[in-house]
C-alpha cells in the first residue's frame, strides 16, 4: 500500500525476520518463528490473533510491520480441478497463479514478474511486454493465497506438495527476491517442502544458473525447445547471448553441485518447427552428452510440452502421432521423457498461456494488438 512504511513480513525468510526482531524490535529471535507459524501455517494476517506473543509486542508489531498479501481479482476453477488466481500487485499490474492437482500430488505454479522481459516467440507472457520485478512478498504471497484456499497444512494436511517457478516471468532476472521466497517455502517454519519439490525454471540466464547452484538448492529445469543455436535464437533470443553449448556448460556445473540430482529440460513441441526427426536425433544427442559429463545415466530428463495456442500466435500443436513419434525416439535412446499433460487450457491456465495484466514498459503488447487487428481477430488475449 502506497504511503505504508511498516515492514511487510511476507518479505522476510527466516533470518531476515530474526534480524528485524533483534534489530529492530529488540525481541528475541524465537518470537520471528511464532510470527512465521502464525502466518504460512494458520494464514493469520492480523496480529492480534496471535495469541502466544504479549499484548506490547502485538502492539508492537501493529505499529511496525504489516501481513500484506496481494490482492485476489478473480479465481477460476477448470473441470480438470486446475485452478487459477488473477492477483493484484497494484493499482496497474495482475499476475496469474495456477494450481495443478495430481495423483498424490499438488503443484503451484508461482509468477516471478509482472510480465517478462524476455521475448521468445511462442509465449502468450511474452506478448504482454514487461513492467517490473515482483517483491518476495508477491511471490510468496502467491504460495499463501493458494495454500489458505486449499486449507493447506504443513507437515499434516499437506494438499500444496511442489511449487514450480514456471508463471509469469524469468526467475533468474529477478534473483534476490526469488530466492528469498524459495527459501520460506523450504522452510519448516513457512511452507515445509523439500528442496528437490521447488523448481526453478529458466530459460537459460548462465551466470545465474552457477549463482543459484551456489546460493540455493533447488531442483533446476531450463526452457531448451531446441537442439541447434539457430533454432533456439529464433525461438529465445537469450540464446544469442547463452548459445547452447554456454548453456549446457552451466547445467553441467549445476548438477555436479548437486550430486544426484537430475537438470529437466522443457522442450515446448510445435508442430514443424521443432517437432522432426532429425529435431529429436539432436536431442537425445544433446542429453547423452550432458549424462556422459555429469557421469550419472539419466542427468538429463525431458519434458515435453506440447504447444498451448493463443490468439495471434503463429505457432500450432503438433498432432497426437507427431508428439508420441518424437517421445518415441527419445524413449527409444533411453531417456526418460514424458508428454506434460495439457491442464486448465478450458480457463488459458495451460503452460505459456498465462497473462495477467501488464503496464507494458517495452510496447511488445502494443505490437501485438496492432497485429490481431490486422489478422483479423479481435484483441481478446
Amino acid at each position: 500500500m502506497e504511503g505504508d512504511s511498516r515492514t511487510n513480513i511476507f518479505d522476510l525468510d527466516r533470518a531476515s525476520l530474526e534480524r528485524f526482531f533483534e534489530d529492530d524490535l529488540g525481541e528475541k529471535k524465537f518470537r520471528a518463528h511464532q510470527v512465521m507459524k502464525w502466518i504460512h501455517h494458520r494464514y493469520a494476517t492480523d496480529f492480534a490473533d496471535m495469541t502466544d506473543l504479549g499484548k506490547a509486542l502485538r502492539a508492537k508489531l501493529e505499529e511496525r510491520a504489516v501481513v500484506r498479501a496481494p490482492q485476489m481479482i478473480f479465481d477460476k476453477a477448470s473441470e480438470d480441478g486446475t485452478h487459477k488466481w488473477l492477483l493484484g500487485m497494484d493499482p496497474k499490474n495482475a499476475i496469474e497463479a495456477v494450481f495443478i492437482p495430481d495423483k498424490g500430488r499438488g503443484t503451484l505454479c508461482v509468477s516471478s514478474q509482472v510480465g517478462c522481459a524476455l521475448n521468445c516467440q511462442f509465449c502468450s507472457t511474452a506478448t504482454q511486454g514487461f513492467n517490473r520485478n515482483l517483491t518476495t512478498a508477491e511471490i510468496i504471497g502467491q504460495v499463501w493465497i493458494a495454500a489458505r484456499h486449499l486449507g493447506n497444512v504443513p507437515h499434516l494436511r499437506r494438499k500444496l506438495t511442489n511449487v514450480v517457478m514456471m508463471g509469469m516471468g524469468e526467475p533468474l532476472m529477478n534473483f534476490d527476491n526469488v530466492v528469498r521466497a524459495m527459501s520460506i517455502m523450504r522452510d519448516d517454519l513457512g511452507y515445509g517442502l523439500a528442496n528437490k519439490r521447488v523448481t526453478l525454471s529458466t530459460a537459460g540466464v548462465v551466470p545465474m544458473i552457477d549463482r543459484l547452484g551456489e546460493e540455493s538448492d533447488v531442483s533446476l529445469a531450463v526452457s531448451l525447445h531446441a537442439p541447434t543455436d539457430e533454432l533456439r535464437t529464433s525461438l529465445v533470443p537469450l540464446n544469442k547471448k547463452y548459445p547452447i553449448a554456454v548453456l549446457m556448460d552451466a547445467c553441467v556445473r549445476y548438477a555436479q553441485r548437486k550430486r544426484g540430482s537430475s537438470v529437466t529440460f522443457e522442450y515446448t513441441l510445435m508442430k514443424d518447427v521443432n517437432d522432426q526427426p532429425e529435431q529429436a536425433r539432436g536431442l537425445v544427442k544433446l542429453m547423452q552428452e550432458f549424462d556422459r559429463r555429469v557421469q550419472m545415466k539419466d542427468a538429463a530428463k525431458v519434458n515435453l510440452i506440447p504447444f498451448n495456442p493463443y490468439p495471434g500466435t503463429r505457432f500450432a500443436r503438433p498432432t497426437d502421432e507427431a508428439i508420441r513419434a518424437f517421445q518415441k525416439q527419445l524413449n527409444n535412446a533411453g531417456m526418460i521423457a514424458p508428454v506434460r499433460r495439457t491442464r486448465g487450457d478450458d480457463i488459458d491456465a495451460a503452460c505459456g498461456q498465462l497473462k495477467g495484466q501488464v503496464m507494458d514498459r517495452t510496447r511488445r503488447s502494443a505490437e501485438h494488438r496492432k497485429h490481431l487487428l490486422a489478422s483479423g481477430l479481435s484483441d481478446v488475449a
